[in-house]
């Protein structure tokens, strides 16, 4: 969601839900960002259409019809209207949890369908060629300048990769990854997940020697609540999702891939790679810590699809 300028500041409620946002529910920045935005839209929507800020205990269903309509004329694409109604029902839930209100004008309100898109994802060639664009442009550097590489940055970021692919994780999920999550003898990782959930997920041991390749060659191991992976050496910070993302721009350039492609593409590339090689649905909802089925069962649609090409291609009958 475009960062659009505030006209007014928030009132009470407003603010209380974002602070719910950020203690309770441990949003994400992302998600605490776009529901902020999504607020203030409205705000400044219904200011200029009713000429005062919205009072949201009197707000009646035709009122968000108007809006709706207004978002339409605005030609975004049907999942931008979604993801702004969808941060002004959970403030009314929110509301109506606080006894502010009893019951939600947006209930039931039609919305526009989203498109149906599959996922993109790597295939298993391309996700080793990603794995191994680090170390070459590591060696790369080596060979050709004089002056000492930082090798540790380039070890982290193979670490990274490994672990996204390992353990199918949201990025910041990854970010916040503390060196006490890992169980080194049970190769098990504690996760969390949106709205505070702990999961237990299964590494791999080639991204357990990645980590701790990328560990001994930092001064210290980190310990305890200490971040696994760092952004900067020196002072200690931990990664952050713009710097994951920036990364991972070059290292698909370098591995020939589409550089566009964002650091969650790697988790459906494991979803798609788990249920490809006979992993079971449930498994792998439970794994990626999806709350509903359903979000998991896209992906049986691009295995799905894969094979019908491949019959197609293949069969002599198709």
């Amino acid at each position: 969601m475009a960062e659009a300028p505030q006209s007014e500041p928030f009132d009470e409620h407003q603010e209380a839900f974002l602070r719910h946002l950020s203690a309770e529910r441990a949003a994400s920045v992302f998600t605490q960002r776009n529901y902020r935005q999504a607020l203030a839209e409205f705000s400044r929507w219904h200011r200029q259409e009713r000429e005062m800020p919205p009072a949201w205990e009197t707000l009646q269903r035709d009122d968000f019809r108007s809006y709706l309509r207004f978002l339409g004329r605005g030609k975004l694409s049907r999942a931008a209207i979604q993801l702004r109604f969808s941060a002004l029902r959970s403030f009314y839930k929110f509301l109506i949890r606080r006894g502010v209100i009893a019951t939600s004008p947006i209930r039931n309100l039609a919305l526009p369908r989203l498109e149906k898109r599959l996922p993109r994802f790597l295939t298993r060639q391309q996700m080793l060629d990603l794995l191994d664009a680090p170390l070459r442009e590591l060696a790369a550097h080596q060979e050709q300048s004089d002056k000492p590489v930082e090798v540790s940055s380039y070890l982290r970021d193979v670490a990274i990769l490994e672990t996204i692919y390992s353990c199918g994780l949201r990025i910041g999920e990854l970010c916040g990854l503390q060196a006490d999550d890992i169980d080194w003898a049970e190769r098990m990782v504690r996760v969390r997940g949106k709205g505070k959930k702990e999961r237990l997920v299964p590494i791999g041991q080639p991204a357990l020697t990645a980590i701790r390749h990328y560990w001994d060659h930092l001064s210290i191991e980190p310990k305890g609540a200490a971040p696994v992976f760092l952004s900067s050496r020196k002072k200690g910070t931990p990664m952050y999702p713009r710097l994951v993302q920036l990364r991972l721009k070059r290292y698909l350039a370098i591995a020939g891939l589409d550089p566009h492609l964002t650091p969650h593409k790697l988790r459906h590339s494991y979803a798609t790679h788990m249920l490809d090689a006979g992993a079971d649905l449930r498994s792998v909802q439970e794994l990626l810590g999806h709350a509903h089925l359903v979000t998991t069962q896209i992906y049986t649609h691009l295995t799905t699809e894969r094979l019908k090409k491949a019959y197609d291609k293949a069969h002599p009958r198709a």
